[in-house]
């Protein structure tokens, strides 16, 4: 045989093996563990804490916590803990930098800041943004039913996330000083 001849041979050989191993490869991608007690599947959660404030529903008379708490007037959600926020009753109006004030102390700080304005979407005035950024916190502003799935979802994942959030039907806060 000449050496022309094992050229084309060795070329189409390669080719077709090439072929076999893709198609294996396609196949075949990696070992299958098997753990007994769960019927092979892991839970990727597990193992991890809970987020400790979870809202399992919104309704007209307020926020329900998973644990059956029902909160029914203004709160921030920051650090696992819920805290009363003591807040003028009617949007924006008479809203001041001192609301917000437990961001500027808090340590660590929230990676976002979750604002749920009520029924509808509110946009925050540029003044109390400015003041936000400059305690060096995002805000992100939604209506409260989309800020709780929000914060649930991104505590769950373990963000440092925070929630603001005004009750769907504004009440003010019983016995609280005016604000």
């Amino acid at each position: 045989m000449s050496l022309s001849l094992l050229r084309p041979l060795a070329r189409s050989a390669l080719r077709q093996s090439a072929r076999v191993s893709l198609a294996m490869r396609a196949i075949h991608a990696s070992s299958i563990r098997r753990y007994p007690r769960d019927g092979g599947l892991s839970n990727i959660l597990a193992g991890g804490e809970a987020p400790s404030v979870e809202v399992k529903a919104i309704t007209q008379n307020g926020i329900q916590l998973a644990d059956g708490l029902l909160l029914t007037s203004a709160s921030i959600f920051l650090n696992g803990k819920v805290f009363m926020w003591n807040v003028p009753q009617k949007l924006w109006d008479g809203w001041k930098p001192e609301h917000f004030e437990i961001f500027e102390t808090v340590v660590p700080k929230p990676e976002i800041l979750l604002l749920g304005t009520g029924e509808r979407v509110e946009m925050l005035p540029p003044a109390l943004r400015q003041y936000l950024v400059k305690v060096g916190v995002q805000v992100d502003v939604m209506n409260t039913r989309n800020a709780c799935s929000t914060y649930n979802l991104l505590a769950e994942e373990g963000r440092r996330v925070a929630a603001a959030l005004l009750p769907i039907t504004p009440r003010g806060w019983e016995g609280a000083p005016s604000a």
